[in-house]
């Protein structure tokens, strides 16, 4: 890996430190909670996590919009490490093919799978532990700029 991959890797790693510590919104620090980072190269993160109870619904099962949040952030983390210079999500589709427990083992795996012009593809699949079963599969495309771009130390929120 080459130096400047190296420091792109380490800025997502502190990027996604920093989340799981509150100091982004409380929404991501929750979401955050357990989630452990094994492996960041250029086009490619990989974390594992045990489902909290906190984030589960009332039958205990994993909440699809705390997966949901967890694909978009760790997606865009991906393809930040192919280029810094972000705008946003252009599309982002998700299915579900399965659910996860409390305190049931994940993983999850973003891949940057392709560029057109200013656009990039990521996919992330989360799965119960050790290539079992796929849970959920997310694509996402995100547009880059000419400007330069950090991965946000206070990030926005949300519009919604």
């Amino acid at each position: 890996m080459e130096d400047d991959d190296d420091d792109v890797s380490q800025k997502v790693v502190k990027w996604m430190e920093m989340l799981k510590k509150g100091l982004g919104h409380e929404l991501e620090a929750r979401i955050f909670d357990g989630v452990q980072m094994d492996h960041v190269e250029k086009g490619l993160i990989r974390c594992k996590s045990v489902v909290p109870k906190h984030l589960s619904d009332k039958d205990g099962n994993w909440q699809v919009g705390a997966m949901a949040t967890l694909i978009d952030v760790i997606g865009s983390a991906a393809i930040f490490t192919c280029t810094p210079h972000l705008k946003g999500s252009v599309v982002i589709d998700i299915s579900y093919f399965s659910t996860a427990k409390i305190q049931e083992e994940v993983e999850i795996e973003a891949k940057v799978v392709g560029q057109t012009g200013k656009i990039l593809g990521v996919v992330v699949v989360i799965s119960k532990k050790g290539g079992g079963e796929m849970i959920s599969l997310g694509k996402q495309w995100m547009a880059s700029t000419n400007q330069p771009h950090t991965p946000p130390t206070n990030i926005n929120p949300s519009k919604l």
